[in-house]
């Protein structure tokens, strides 16, 4: 193995770019269009890399598909600077308050607009 890269299918990748590029500063390198609007997106930053793909397009690409109902995946992310990230989120509705864990991590999470659950830690 040499990468795991995630990609969180969505209903609209547009809704969903705000926290990643213009909160937390990732950067858009790839997007494919579906229509009038994204299909697929690649984001990254600090060599971590996260891509989006809406279920029209997969669907389009794969001639079926079947969905799930609710966002099933959540993401882990360590963080150098925990109170960065804070100030960057500031504004949103948190998913998980602040918390010091059991494993060592001082963490926080918000739900981006696909409704996936976004965890932001760093080690205590």
């Amino acid at each position: 193995m040499k990468k795991l890269t995630p990609v969180l299918m969505v209903q609209a990748i547009e809704p969903c770019l705000s926290l990643w590029v213009d909160r937390l500063g990732w950067t858009k390198v790839a997007e494919v269009p579906h229509g009038d609007k994204l299909g697929f997106v690649i984001l990254v930053k600090d060599g971590v890399e996260l891509m989006y793909q809406t279920f029209a397009s997969i669907e389009e690409d794969t001639g079926k598909f079947t969905h799930p109902t609710a966002a099933s995946v959540g993401l882990f992310l360590e963080v150098a600077d925990l109170e960065a990230v804070i100030a960057q989120l500031d504004g949103l509705e948190l998913a998980l308050p602040r918390r010091k864990t059991f494993y060592g991590m001082d963490e926080i999470g918000v739900r981006e607009a696909g409704g996936h659950l976004v965890i932001f830690a760093q080690p205590t």
